[in-house]
């Protein structure tokens, strides 16, 4: 072997070895899947849970930072299990696609009973009963963020993020709001048909209803069951106030930024007997 083919398969070793390198310090975003990628499935929007019991109100808690950037805010929801109402946390989710944003799950009054409707992912927000869940979702749409370019951006006046680590932000002091959940001394209804939430969709809101509505991610249905399955997060144990409030991540109900609720309000006491949940059983089934 010549000198200069030797010099030359070292340039090239070396070449290599930097490419390796370089590759291995690349960071992906999140796991979204790319805006050309495949629809996920579609959401399967019929009634799920009913029952004659109101929900408690909506528990007031600090929202975790955002721990990677493209993750978007979901809001804590009561659901209905074998000992009544449970929190599902509020939680920084992966969406299924670029572009997706979230319509929160909502309880609404319907004649005498309550009747939970389930939240989806779709290219605008949607009809979520007026209930202002905080964090961005004050009742309707959603202004803690928004899509640019195929990224997300994140309005650092409503939403908690750690800007050393997430750059894509935005000023909008529009609506006011902190990263405390529902801070306010009057106790906020957590369904539709309550005084202070709006009962019938808007113009934005019916427009969003003719658009496909996609099903929640795996993570999110674990994060679900990860609740169902916690006693403490029962509101006729923790009465009301979940010592698991929100989580930085689907399901991590005992990693670091987990925080609890505030006691903030009257101790809840169910108006109906402790038993078995009065609903379709659909809840059970999809599990």
């Amino acid at each position: 072997m010549t000198t200069t083919s030797a010099s030359s398969l070292g340039v090239a070793f070396l070449a290599a070895m930097l490419a390796a390198t370089l590759t291995g310090c690349i960071v992906t975003p999140y796991n979204a899947q790319s805006a050309a990628a495949p629809a996920p499935p579609l959401a399967d929007e019929a009634d799920q849970e009913q029952t004659s019991e109101p929900p408690p109100p909506l528990p007031v808690y600090e929202q975790p930072p955002c721990p990677q950037e493209g993750y978007i805010w979901t809001p804590g929801v009561w659901r209905w299990g074998a000992e009544g109402y449970f929190w599902v946390p509020g939680t920084w989710v992966a969406p299924p696609q670029v572009g997706m944003l979230w319509t929160p799950g909502f309880w609404a009054l319907t004649g005498a009973v309550y009747v939970f409707h389930a939240g989806h992912w779709g290219s605008h927000v949607g009809y979520y009963g007026g209930v202002n869940y905080g964090g961005g979702y004050t009742g309707s749409g959603y202004v803690g963020g928004r899509w640019s370019n195929n990224r997300f951006q994140y309005n650092t006046a409503i939403t908690n993020v750690n800007r050393t680590s997430v750059h894509n932000t935005y000023v909008d002091r529009t609506v006011i709001n902190n990263v405390t959940i529902n801070n306010t001394n009057v106790q906020r209804p957590s369904y539709a048909g309550a005084a202070v939430a709006r009962p019938e969709p808007n113009r934005v809101e019916l427009g969003a209803s003719r658009e496909p509505h996609y099903a929640p991610t795996p993570p999110q249905f674990q994060h679900h069951d990860a609740a169902r399955t916690n006693p403490m997060q029962n509101a006729v144990r923790n009465e009301g106030r979940p010592p698991v409030a929100a989580t930085p991540r689907p399901g991590a109900f005992q990693e670091r930024g987990v925080t609890a609720a505030k006691p903030v309000g009257p101790a809840y006491r169910p108006q109906r007997a402790q038993g078995a949940p009065e609903n379709k059983g659909r809840e059970e089934e999809r599990h």
